[in-house]
């Protein structure tokens, strides 16, 4: 069993069934979600297969060495390291990404507001002069801006981050997927060379009440950069910048598309509203949770 202290196997044969069920109570008792599941996923990155495949090869024997990794493995998965720190990288619109702690770990939902980004662009002339032109505010990893390019790819994509850090992992994710992006720095769109117009600016901001902070989990909150989830007072801080900031740079017929926190929707599209932006819809996230907010100038 592994103990309770430094993570230990005692035993000198180790199979894959006796690692998975032993380092899933371990989690298990650190409060750990899913923990089986948790062992599973970090055994099959170790050991570079398929998760499935595990359960074909339950009695294979891992090596010393491959004991050793596992076990620094789930030791930190027990202290709360999100998994996909240790993993170094999570698939995102099927562009894989680096993750670190300069960064917020892409969600899946966001992948739902890259979508509807890239669809809107894939409508935009391919004739205008340049051709579609997007901007992914507050970059993170560069996960948006990534799938844009990807999905777009003769659109021009920009992205901006306040964070140095930040910025460095998105251009080296740009880097790692072939994506043509123009990094800058800053913490607003004044940032941005004069006269830059976009069809589409999109965002996923720091949406977290400041005094939730503390209260989220330990994944989030001990190893997550606080400047990407502190949305001030009342979570809502990003938006009204934005709002007030963006239609000078939208294009005619542009869009702006933002994620939003759960509860958010009404005062976000209030904040919009007052701006006198159109909201054009408010989409769902996998469960039918309102959570994108899509607006147009009028």
């Amino acid at each position: 069993m592994l103990c309770t202290g430094p993570v230990k196997f005692r035993v000198s044969v180790v199979t894959v069934l006796d690692a998975i069920q032993k380092s899933a109570d371990y989690l298990g008792k650190r409060g750990v979600d899913s923990p089986r599941l948790q062992a599973e996923l970090l055994l099959a990155h170790l050991l570079k297969v398929p998760r499935m495949r595990l359960y074909l090869n339950f009695d294979a024997v891992l090596t010393p060495a491959q004991t050793d990794s596992f076990r620094d493995f789930i030791k930190r998965r027990g202290q709360r390291e999100p998994l996909q720190h240790i993993t170094g990288s999570v698939s995102f619109c099927g562009f894989e990404i680096a993750v670190n702690r300069h960064a917020l770990i892409p969600r899946p939902e966001t992948e739902i507001l890259a979508e509807l980004g890239w669809e809107w662009l894939q409508t935009r002339p391919a004739s205008e002069p340049g051709g579609a032109a997007a901007l992914d505010f507050g970059t993170g990893t560069g996960c948006i801006g990534i799938a844009l390019a990807g999905k777009c790819p003769g659109a021009r994509i920009a992205a901006i981050d306040v964070s140095p850090e930040a910025l460095a992992l998105a251009k080296d994710n740009a880097l790692r997927n072939k994506a043509g992006i123009a990094f800058l720095q800053g913490d607003s769109l004044a940032a941005l060379p004069p006269g830059s117009r976009f069809d589409l600016i999109i965002c996923n901001p720091p949406y977290v009440p400041t005094a939730e902070i503390d209260t989220l989990q330990p994944e989030v909150r001990d190893f997550e950069p606080r400047a990407a989830l502190d949305g001030g007072a009342d979570g809502v801080d990003f938006y009204r910048m934005l709002a007030s900031e963006a239609q000078p740079r939208l294009k005619p017929g542009g869009r702006a598309m933002v994620e939003f926190g759960d509860g958010q929707d009404e005062a976000v599209r209030g904040i919009f509203e007052n701006e006198k932006w159109i909201v054009e819809a408010v989409k769902q996230d996998y469960s039918q949770c309102a959570r994108f907010l899509i607006a147009r100038i009028q």
